[in-house]
């Protein structure tokens, strides 16, 4: 290290942490991840981390901890919550009213109207219909409501997309409209009209919530490319009018406008959080505000087995939701390597009693967490 190699190491307890002044932690695995990082912090290295995953179970104590120690405690830049949280410091500092935020999920879908073809990540299904939906007409829902069902031969909803979402709601405080989130088909253009009140035609049924949308294109349009948006009232009609003009994103009523970064270059912007890390930069600190939680998706036996698998990083029989604080139920991913200890009926959540064999040091860190802030209220969360 002190030539400036690249340094392979079998684990954590090869590392001297007096040559390591940040940890950028990315293998994706609570278990290993919480150990990582815990060691990072007790040797007084900074912690940015990459595994949401990780975040998502013990993200509270770990953060806690990094502020106890002077340390900073960070996401990464170029995955969607980090770049979520800078877009809306901006729009904090801003000054605008705020009724959604969010991303897109990471893959368009793309129609093709001469064949009726909509492709997602390589994978094409028939949606001739979606020809005569392109545009959002009189009734938002109901055209929203066709399209899903148009694509519904898609597997558009990804676990990865909740773990990301929550850890932006442990941060900012907005919780989930839906547990399973609205996932609308929406072209970039109606996102203003889509992410409106209910009472003003769109989907949300509150002020201030986190949500993901499956971006509608044609070929040759420009990509969301898995980026992030805010949804913001404008109050001011002769801005916003003068700014419609210049090819922003307004309602058409005029009430809404969506500001959004159609990017997260992967790995490219992470350097700017180790920066950031070591200028202890002012951060957003993690509450347990939201916990994504487990609903078993089907009838599961005693002794069934969870483990996360796949590039989405997903659990078979139990669906990820994004749920208010339940100091009972299970995080979802601190599944991963345990068993259930009862049955647990299709549409239940999964509890802590539920379970046996979760990694005894994330859930450890996991309950000094919820005993943070489990007592204080919801302003100060």
């Amino acid at each position: 290290m002190r030539a400036g190699d690249i340094v392979l190491v079998p684990g954590a307890d090869a590392v001297d942490w007096s040559q390591v002044d940040v940890l950028v932690e990315a293998c994706g695995r609570v278990s290993h991840g919480y150990r990582y990082a815990s060691s990072a912090l007790e040797n007084g290295a900074h912690v940015v981390m990459v595994s949401k995953e990780v975040d998502t179970v013990v993200g509270v104590e770990l953060s806690a901890r990094a502020a106890e120690r002077g340390l900073s405690y960070l996401p990464g830049d170029g995955d969607q919550p980090a770049n979520l949280l800078r877009l809306l410091d901006w729009v904090s500092a801003v000054g605008l009213d705020i009724v959604a935020v969010g991303k897109s999920g990471e893959y368009d879908l793309e129609l093709d109207p001469a064949t009726g073809t909509v492709t997602q990540a390589g994978v094409s299904v028939q949606a001739p219909e979606l020809g005569d939906l392109l545009e959002l007409g009189d009734d938002v829902r109901a055209t929203l409501a066709a399209r899903a069902d148009a694509v519904s031969g898609l597997k558009r909803a990804a676990a990865a997309d909740s773990c990301e979402m929550t850890v932006v709601a442990s941060r900012i405080g907005m919780p989930a409209d839906v547990e399973a989130m609205h996932y609308p088909v929406a072209r970039i253009d109606e996102l203003a009209d889509v992410y409106a009140a209910r009472a003003d035609g769109g989907l949300v049924a509150r002020d201030g919530v986190v949500d993901v949308f499956s971006a509608l294109r044609l070929p040759g349009e420009a990509s969301f490319a898995g980026g992030v948006f805010a949804v913001v009232r404008t109050g001011d009609r002769l801005t916003w009018d003068t700014l419609r003009g210049k090819g922003h994103v307004l309602s058409r009523d005029g009430r809404y406008a969506c500001v959004y970064w159609p990017y997260h270059y992967m790995g490219v912007e992470t350097p700017l959080t180790v920066h950031a890390a070591v200028d202890r930069a002012p951060a957003r600190p993690a509450r347990w505000t939201t916990l994504l939680a487990a609903r078993a998706t089907d009838e599961l036996p005693a002794g069934t087995p969870f483990a996360v698998t796949g590039h989405h990083h997903e659990i078979a029989g139990v669906a990820p939701v994004m749920i208010a604080p339940d100091a009972a139920a299970a995080p979802y991913y601190l599944l991963d390597g345990a068993r259930l200890r009862r049955p647990v009926a299709a549409g239940e959540l999964i509890g802590l009693d539920d379970v046996e064999g979760a990694d005894p040091g994330a859930l450890d860190a996991y309950r000094a967490g919820v005993a943070r802030t489990a007592h204080t209220n919801g302003v100060n969360r």
